[in-house]
């Protein structure tokens, strides 16, 4: 049992850390924008990072507010309307909805205990251990900066500082130490 214990306890610290180093990653791209590129589409049917965040932290605070006493999915959310900007955004409020949804996300995993891995929480009534609902959100998250990353990658073009082993340096990056490896993105 006390075994059972230290495994959840180091899940929810690799869950916690695979969290903060998508947020950074995604911070990185941000740090590289201008307030305007927040909300370039590539095309018609692409969604701007601005959507993109707003869609993550609708996610954030349904998912993760009550995460063991309710749905996942909660009945106030209008999962659409995160896709659709209001007129005047700015940079500033999609920060705000990138931070708050983050805080609720934190403050749920701060909040679990070794013994609530194995319980059932629910996301649009589908059962879900607490491990199998944590990794959900994780790799959800993951496609979403990664789609953020793309696009303040298509915005900056040549100007792009690599968040990660930038292109073509895979040798020199291996030849280092590994103390010295660091990627940038673990820097910001």
């Amino acid at each position: 049992m006390a075994e059972d214990q230290t495994v959840a306890a180091a899940y929810y610290h690799e869950a916690r850390r695979s969290f903060r180093g998508y947020k950074r990653l995604a911070e990185g791209a941000f740090a590289q924008l201008q307030d305007a590129d927040f909300f370039y589409t590539p095309d018609p049917e692409s969604n701007s990072i601005a959507l993109i965040v707003k869609h993550m932290s609708g996610n954030q605070r349904s998912r993760f507010t009550d995460f063991l006493a309710s749905d996942g999915e909660k009945p106030n959310r209008r999962r659409d309307h995160e896709f659709e900007l209001e007129t005047g955004a700015t940079r500033e409020q999609v920060m705000r909805w990138w931070d708050d949804g983050w805080q609720i996300a934190f403050q749920a995993l701060d909040s679990l205990k070794p013994e609530d891995i194995a319980r059932t929480v629910y996301i649009r009534g589908d059962a879900h251990s607490v491990m199998q609902a944590i990794n959900r959100q994780v790799t959800h998250y993951a496609h979403h900066i990664g789609q953020i990353l793309y696009i303040a990658k298509l915005i900056r073009k040549s100007e792009w500082k690599s968040l990660s082993i930038p292109k073509g340096k895979s040798e020199e990056f291996n030849a280092m130490k590994p103390e010295d490896r660091r990627p940038v993105a673990t820097r910001l």
